[in-house]
């Protein structure tokens, strides 16, 4: 499994905590650190069955904090905004056998699990 992770996140803190209670010891992506590209966004896209928009964080910094109108951007547009701001990215990200999930609220993290 593969964490999309901030350490300074308490939701992230949680999930990865579940994670290893459960036995397991994730890939942890420090996205703030080494952010995804588009590519990296579009294939967790794919895996979450989500759109773009799916992916932004609705809290703190969000587009309209860094200038950006949501409603007028393309899908494209936010994955790019998103590699470029990875603070944007909503977390955490769980990603594991072929599935994905945004585990907000880290609940979420327990379909993962079975």
């Amino acid at each position: 499994m593969r964490i999309y992770h901030n350490p300074a996140c308490g939701t992230s803190r949680t999930v990865l905590a579940r994670l290893r209670e459960s036995g397991i010891e994730p890939e942890i992506l420090e996205y703030l650190k080494t952010p995804p590209d588009v590519a990296d966004l579009r294939s967790l896209l794919n895996q979450l069955g989500l759109e773009p928009r799916d992916l932004l964080r609705r809290k703190g910094t969000t587009l309209e904090t860094l200038g950006f109108v949501e409603a007028s951007m393309s899908g494209d547009a936010i994955l790019e905004a998103i590699a470029r701001h990875p603070i944007l990215l909503e977390r955490p990200i769980v990603v594991g056998d072929g599935m994905a999930r945004i585990c907000r609220p880290a609940d979420r993290v327990e379909a993962l699990l079975v």
